[in-house]
């Protein structure tokens, strides 16, 4: 049976638009220009792994590297010794505690002085 809606006629069961007749060759060109596009984006999705990689490999060495010199500083300072680093690292503390402690004490005399002349 069919049917007249708004003066047109409708075929029972078939629903939406009908497929157009697309040109054959237009549809294989954008498959294959689909088809390079994902191509090109896997690849530098590739690349940019390989490089996140070798970024992190080359920390994990850093940070091995900075371990081991930890390791034999502890070695060392089990032994009795105190290595050098150690030394400049504590005595520059030490200096720039002194430097910290000498400016709060001016800038203390300051504001003393500051406040008790009117």
């Amino acid at each position: 049976p069919l049917q007249v809606v708004g003066g047109k006629v409708k075929k029972p069961g078939k629903r939406g638009r009908k497929p157009a007749k697309i040109d054959l060759k237009a549809k294989l060109e954008r498959s294959r220009q689909s088809a390079r596009e994902c191509r090109a984006r896997k690849k530098l999705r590739y690349q940019y792994l390989e490089e996140l990689v070798s970024s992190r490999e080359r920390a994990i060495c850093a940070l091995r590297e900075e371990l081991e010199m930890y390791k034999q500083w502890c070695m060392a300072m089990d032994q009795g010794k105190i290595p050098s680093e150690i030394k400049a690292l504590l005595t520059g503390e030490e200096q720039g505690k002194a430097q910290q402690n000498s400016t709060k004490l001016a800038k203390a005399a300051k504001t003393e002085a500051n406040s008790s002349n009117p």
